[in-house]
Formats: structure tokens, C-alpha cells, sequence
């Protein structure tokens, strides 16, 4: 009776390793899920203050917001050095403002998201514009700004992911702001 019991032992740990792998395999699983999880919600709250920080320095320029958007719908990025040096701001009129502001929104951007851009414009739909041609990149001929209507609108594209044949996901944040 002892023979057919030799070797049981020894299955029964086989079994128990095999059962212990698909358990970790599982926790690995989710430890990947929980990373891509938490690095998009870090990417979504990015875009968001980045998003929040165009609307406040509209706010600050209040005299090239006004208008419906006015120096801010669609403003070339240049820097006219109108930066805060500690005891007053450089002379500059706002629409410089808004060209300056832009050209530091825009540094922002591409330090903060993945092949992200951005844009700030009239746009009676908001809720449009992106990866139109499907190059994995968001053109400034694919913003989708009507520049008409009285609301700001402030739009952010960026990488978020890529799918399972290698392209790039791009997501969308757009706020909007009277001004």
C-alpha cells in the first residue's frame, strides 16, 4: 500500500504552483491595468489645469478677452517677453498679452502631455475637432473652430494611449468660457 502513495506529495505541489502562477499572473494583470489607469487620469488632470490656466490668464487680460474673445480667439503664439518681472509686467497691449500667453500655454502643453496641442477660439460647437485625417495627430486645420458665437472655447488633444495595431489614441478636454 505505501508504493502507490510515492510521488503524491509531489503532484499535489505541482498543482499548488500552477494554481499560485494564474494567481499571480492575475495580480500582474491588474497591477498593469491599475498604471494605465492612473497614468490617463494623470494626463486628463494635466490637460485640465492646463486647460483652467488659459481661462485664468484671460481672466487677467481682461481687456483682450473682452469682446467675445477677442485678442484670444486664435492668437500666434510669440513671445513678447510680457512676463511678470517681479515688480510690473513689460509694457505690452493685449493682444500682445494674448500672443504672449499663448506662446507659454502652448510650452506648457508639449512639457505637460503627450503629442499634446492645443487651442483657444470662438466656436459656437465646442464639442468638436480632432484627428480628422487620422495621422495620429491633431493639425491646426483639424481644430473645428467656427470663430463665431460670443464663447471662448479652450481645446487640448493628446496621445493618450495606443491601440493593439500600434495607432495612437488621441483624447479631447474642452472647456468653455465666457468672457
Amino acid at each position: 500500500m505505501r508504493s502507490s502513495q510515492i510521488g503524491f506529495t509531489l503532484i499535489e505541489v505541482l498543482i499548488a504552483v500552477v494554481v499560485l502562477s494564474i494567481g499571480l499572473l492575475g495580480l500582474a494583470g491588474l497591477q498593469t491595468t491599475g498604471l494605465h489607469s492612473n497614468h490617463s487620469a494623470n494626463l486628463r488632470t494635466q490637460a485640465t489645469l492646463l486647460a483652467y490656466d488659459m481661462t485664468d490668464r484671460m481672466r487677467t487680460n481682461g481687456a483682450g478677452a473682452g469682446s467675445a474673445g477677442g485678442s484670444y480667439n486664435n492668437p500666434t503664439p510669440t513671445d513678447r517677453s510680457c512676463a511678470w518681472d517681479g515688480s510690473a509686467p513689460t509694457a505690452c497691449t493685449p493682444q500682445q498679452m494674448a500672443e504672449h500667453d499663448a506662446w507659454e500655454w502652448n510650452a506648457a502643453i508639449v512639457q505637460a502631455l503627450p503629442q499634446g496641442v492645443g487651442v483657444v477660439c470662438l466656436d459656437s460647437t465646442p464639442e468638436d475637432g480632432g484627428d480628422a485625417d487620422s495621422n495620429g495627430a491633431v493639425d491646426s486645420t483639424e481644430y473645428a473652430c467656427d470663430n463665431s458665437g460670443s464663447l471662448s472655447v479652450v481645446k487640448l488633444w493628446w496621445v493618450d494611449e495606443f491601440d493593439s495595431s500600434g495607432s495612437p489614441v488621441i483624447k479631447r478636454f474642452v472647456t468653455v468660457f465666457q468672457p
